[in-house]
């Protein structure tokens, strides 16, 4: 699989293009050059991980026949203060949030279990720490 990255030429903005192609628009802060056309990457990352997860969630809560009328994901992290870089994030907290009909908390407890620790690929590629190799090319 392939993702492309191209500058738009505005500032930091850059637009990607994963295989799917749906594109998204990152940018950074404006203290660093941005100018606010996009979330920037790590944002981006956390909600992948979030959407991830609710969609698991809530296709297990379907089969389990459980009347979900509104569901909400709430992710708080942390990371090291600006300047100690590069700053990755150090935790992560998911909160499912989960409205409905007669939900049963031992059917959601499962299903979020399930997605945990079988079905949502972002959070099992954080937890197994895939390598990362980079290449270079001057046009």
């Amino acid at each position: 699989m392939q993702a492309t990255l191209e500058w738009t030429g505005n500032g930091k903005a850059f637009e990607a293009t994963p295989p799917s192609g749906f594109k998204i628009v990152f940018d950074t802060d404006p203290d660093f050059g941005g100018t606010g056309a996009g979330p920037m990457p790590l944002e981006t990352m956390v909600c992948a991980i979030a959407a991830c997860t609710a969609l698991d969630v809530l296709s297990i809560l379907e089969k389990k026949r459980q009347k979900v009328t509104a569901y909400r994901v709430e992710v708080d992290w942390d990371r090291d203060p600006p300047g100690d870089w590069p700053r990755p994030i150090k935790a992560i907290r998911i909160r499912h949030v989960v409205e409905g009909e007669n939900i049963e908390e031992a059917a959601l407890a499962r299903a979020i279990e399930l997605s945990d620790q079988k079905y949502c690929s972002a959070t099992a590629t954080l937890r197994f720490g895939p390598t990362i190799a980079n290449e270079w090319q001057i046009i």
